[in-house]
């Protein structure tokens, strides 16, 4: 709001309001805003002829919470009136068995209740600007514990979801106060995981409104930032919001260069039109609709929750791995982000899913011991909150198991893998014997054609578009990239054909790095873009391109790109995109006439997939592995292995479910057979069932309890 004196116009301090929750840091910002302002009069008039006194107590900055107030807070009981701590985050102490760091359970901080919590009114303002704390949906609790978090979650239950970052509750209240004409506009400066999925739910229903839709006005996805309290380089995100619909500026980092004060000189490039919410112009690829024929195949590889599970060779050789039979079921395999991306650091896991605590002390008392002093310490430590509760109560297991992907991958010889987060966007094949890391996602299909597809330019082009970005690397969230994705139709020539050159690249990259034991798939791919560039290598990317024979890698990759162009029938595109730059990661400054020819990839595609989910509407389904996803639908042959000349077949429809058992035996009987498979909830079990008989599976649930043939671990359920 503007005031006005006889001489027109006045900006002063007191027009600018703000919440700080710190009292110091409440008034320091009021003397920042001051001496802001006398500079830029100075800067103005040229001298300093200001009424005394000069700084004035306006109150503007306020010293209380932004998102919430409450009647009081109070330190939170048990059931027997103590205090309720939990571990503090900071205090670590050594083991006296490994001599290790491990959580110090003696370092406490208390939990708060807040009684009668609601939103806090923010003052009347034309402009919001802000710039809120950097935390995300999983750290919260850690950072502001249990009672703050579950507080501000009541407040906003049904409005902004829990897996959303700290910053998007700020998000949410000055979309809506914009939408309603309460303030004019606002921007923020957030995380650049602002274009997540789960940071996109906030985004989205503000955007997408009909009647009152809300506007992106200017957004910089990706642009560095130092984090003034640890001097952290981070990546940031910028975004405005103005009410109506209305075209806006996107700004792209293209370059950015290091200076002497610890500052980075960044060039943009410019681009306007309609803005959505994965901060992108042009096709609407957010708009992308998930297709039934990729679902049921795709998940993150597991989540220890414990490094005290991951054991080197030796020591499961000292377990007894290589001499007896039933220690190979126990430790198997593992690989990470880090193993895939550079070399395998040659570690295996512990992996005790489907065993009870007594089971493992009988069966394999070593190991017991050694996750007993590893593991539970840790779990125990953080088992007084809320998310740490169940971890702690089943410390022998991996914090996510994925019963979900173990059932996938069964009867597989090997899946595909790719990073979740990484520089190049890379796929390959995985032994069914080796466990992945959370931070790999992991499609369960043995079919080399698929990973040729996904391995094209035009799957890596959709997933750079559909995922997000942390820091500086693209994120893969299979949801969006992976379930979207419309796959082509393949006769059985093509499926040979670029199924042929798949294998040959899987293979090609796995020998070289097999020869030369310092060779990483991050540097061959980096010296790959930088030959499609025609950039100069360095003496030691010339090694690289020797030892990977990248000029071959290459020549394989334009191959695969040109045969999924023609398989889609888009053989105009290839000509213009194959062999240039950005093939597996993302390219900021690329030339007008790529970026046109993607563009129009991205448009294709965005059809593709709305066409498709039309077809599946009608019940016509293009299952990817149709054996596993639908095993009794009519439709029992994929596109992927149909020829061009076969009849088409019927529309799927959608598998028959057994009727429930009458007879209490044959109900025992038909959830031993289920849980055999493995692992699952009674939600699960209950939908493979006619009318989902949920109370009858979780009184046979109970009776195997009670008889000792099955346990549960908070949700799903195993055979003892």
């Amino acid at each position: 709001q503007s005031t006005f004196d006889t001489e027109g116009l006045t900006v002063d301090p007191h027009q600018f309001l703000g919440l700080e929750i710190n009292p110091r840091a409440a008034a320091i910002a009021e003397i920042v805003l001051w001496i802001g302002y006398l500079q830029w009069h100075y800067r103005l008039h040229g001298n300093l002829n200001l009424p005394e006194p000069i700084l004035r107590d306006f109150h503007n900055i306020e010293c209380r919470d932004a998102l919430i107030e409450y009647d009081s807070r109070e330190p939170m009981t048990d059931e027997n009136g103590d205090p309720v701590t939990i571990w503090d985050g900071i205090s670590y102490k050594k083991s006296p068995v490994t001599g290790e760091l491990i959580p110090d359970e003696t370092g406490r901080t208390p939990v708060y209740h807040y009684s009668d919590p609601r939103r806090t009114e923010w003052p009347e303002a034309d402009y919001i600007v802000g710039n809120p704390p950097f935390i995300g949906a999983a750290t919260m609790r850690r950072a502001l514990g249990d009672g703050y978090v579950d507080a501000v979650r009541k407040v906003f239950k049904g409005i902004v979801p829990d897996s959303a970052d700290f910053v998007m509750y700020w998000w949410h209240i000055a979309a809506g106060k914009v939408r309603k004409g309460e303030a004019q506009r606002f921007g923020f400066i957030t995380t650049n995981s602002l274009r997540q999925t789960f940071n996109r739910r906030v985004l989205e229903p503000h955007l997408n409104d009909s009647k009152k839709p809300l506007s992106l006005a200017f957004a910089v996805p990706d642009h560095p930032w130092v984090d003034s309290t640890d001097g952290a380089a981070v990546r940031i995100a910028m975004t405005v919001g103005v009410a109506g619909d209305q075209p806006g500026t996107l700004r792209h980092v293209v370059n950015e260069r290091d200076t002497d004060d610890d500052a980075r000189t960044v060039g943009l490039s410019h681009r306007a039109g309609k803005l959505f919410s994965d901060l992108t112009i042009g096709a609407n690829v957010v708009g992308a609709i998930t297709l039934q024929a990729n679902q049921g195949i795709s998940s993150p590889g597991v989540k220890l929750h414990g490094s005290g599970f991951i054991v080197t060779p030796d020591e499961a050789a000292g377990f007894g791995l290589g001499k007896t039979p039933e220690t190979a079921r126990v430790i198997r395999e593992y690989r990470n982000g880090r193993d895939l991306t550079q070399k395998p650091r040659g570690v295996m896991v512990i992996d005790l899913f489907g065993l009870s605590s007594d089971a493992v002390k009988d069966q394999f008392p070593a190991i017991y011991q050694w996750v007993l002093e590893r593991v539970k310490p840790e779990r125990d430590a953080k088992g007084h909150t809320k998310d740490g509760a169940g971890y702690a109560k089943f410390w022998w297991l991996f914090g996510k198991p994925r019963q979900e992907l173990r059932l996938m991958l069964k009867g597989l010889p090997r899946y595909i893998a790719t990073v979740e987060t990484t520089k190049h966007r890379v796929f390959q094949f995985l032994d069914a014997d080796i466990l992945p890391d959370n931070r790999l996602i992991n499609i369960a299909t043995q079919s080399s054609s698929s990973l040729a597809v996904l391995s094209s330019r035009l799957h890596v082009k959709w997933a750079l578009a559909t995922g997000s970005t942390l820091e500086d690397r693209p994120v893969y969230p299979k949801t969006q990239c992976f379930e979207t994705f419309p796959f082509p139709e393949l006769d059985d020539q093509q499926a040979a054909t670029i199924g042929d050159l798949a294998e040959r690249i899987d293979s090609h990259r796995k020998a070289r790095q097999a020869e030369h034991s310092g060779l990483t798939l991050t540097g061959m791919y980096n010296v790959l873009e930088k030959l499609r560039a025609e950039e100069p290598l360095t003496a030691k990317e010339r090694t690289i391109h020797e030892q990977g024979l990248v000029s071959l890698l290459r020549e394989l990759h334009d191959e695969i790109d040109r045969a999924v162009f023609e398989a889609y029938g888009w053989n105009d595109l290839a000509d213009r995109l194959v062999g240039r730059p950005g093939a597996t990661t993302p390219l900021p400054d690329k030339p007008a006439d790529q970026a046109e020819a993607e563009e129009e990839l991205l448009s294709r595609l965005v059809d593709l997939n709305a066409e498709r989910a039309a077809e599946e509407a009608q019940g016509h389904v293009r299952w990817l592995r149709p054996e596993y996803q639908a095993p009794e639908a009519t439709q029992t042959t994929t596109a992927f292995e149909r020829g061009a000349d076969a009849p088409s077949k019927a529309p799927a429809e959608p598998a028959k479910k057994p009727t429930w058992p009458k007879a209490m035996p044959d109900q025992v009987e038909a959830v031993r057979r289920l849980l055999a498979i493995g692992p699952q909830t009674a939600d699960t079990l209950a939908g493979q069932f006619k009318r989902k008989p949920t109370k009858s599976i979780n009184q046979v649930l109970r009776a195997l309890e009670v008889l000792g043939q099955a346990w549960s671990d908070s949700d799903f359920w195993h055979l003892t």
